[in-house]
């Protein structure tokens, strides 16, 4: 199986944690940022990630890719998800913030999806529009969204960690911990201890690589 995907893309990370989750025999395969017509081709929208199964045959949607990749084997390690709308309200907290502090970041690190100017001028387009400000304004701007951004962590109070529950992870984590390890590339950042304890716990248990060695 193929599993076509950016690093940078929460969307994509849900996929990712689950197939490291599961040993699954998955090649992962990194499009450009722009070659949108290349994800049209497949599966006829402008989606990530997609995934080609055995038969050849191609499927979109994250969260019925990780399904599909969790339950291919007839024992599924993926537990049902408890904070659906908790955490759906957290990340409505944290976009405002998360949004501006990573954006401009991508671009500033070595990512394999933007190996080329094309791909990084269509990325900085698109994303500056929807955070209504340049990437360099929103750079600049790294102090306010910080404190910003270490408000709405600390409001991850309820967390629970995967030691606590016998390293089963839920489809909770596989919505959660994508937007919390991209926030690892934001230098500076503090996670409450808890937060980073989750994050360092769920990236070893899905093999999912963190941005600290890299943060800027």
């Amino acid at each position: 199986m193929k599993l076509f995907v950016f690093d940078h893309c929460p969307y994509c990370i849900k996929a990712m944690m689950v197939a490291g989750l599961n040993k699954a025999n998955v090649e992962l395969v990194f499009l450009q940022n722009h070659d949108v017509q290349a994800r049209i081709d497949k599966v006829g929208a402008n989606m990530v990630p997609i995934l080609q199964k055995p038969d050849g045959s191609y499927m979109a949607e994250s969260l019925d890719i990780a399904r599909y990749l969790d339950e291919q084997d007839g024992q599924p390690l993926l537990a049902k998800a408890q904070h659906e709308a908790r955490i759906a309200e957290w990340y409505d907290a944290a976009r405002p913030f998360s949004s501006r502090l990573v954006y401009p970041r991508w671009l500033m690190i070595d990512l394999p999806e933007f190996q080329c100017q094309e791909a990084k001028d269509w990325f900085e387009n698109n994303k500056s529009a929807m955070i209504e400000q340049t990437f360099d304004d929103a750079f600049a701007q790294t102090a306010q969204y910080l404190s910003g951004m270490e408000a709405v962590l600390a409001q991850l109070d309820w967390l629970t960690l995967p030691s606590e529950r016998d390293n089963v992870l839920s489809y909770d984590d596989v919505n959660l911990f994508p937007t919390l390890r991209n926030l690892t590339v934001v230098k500076g950042l503090t996670f409450p201890s808890r937060v980073r304890q989750y994050l360092d716990q769920v990236a070893v248990l899905t093999g999912i690589s963190l941005y600290d060695a890299v943060a800027v």
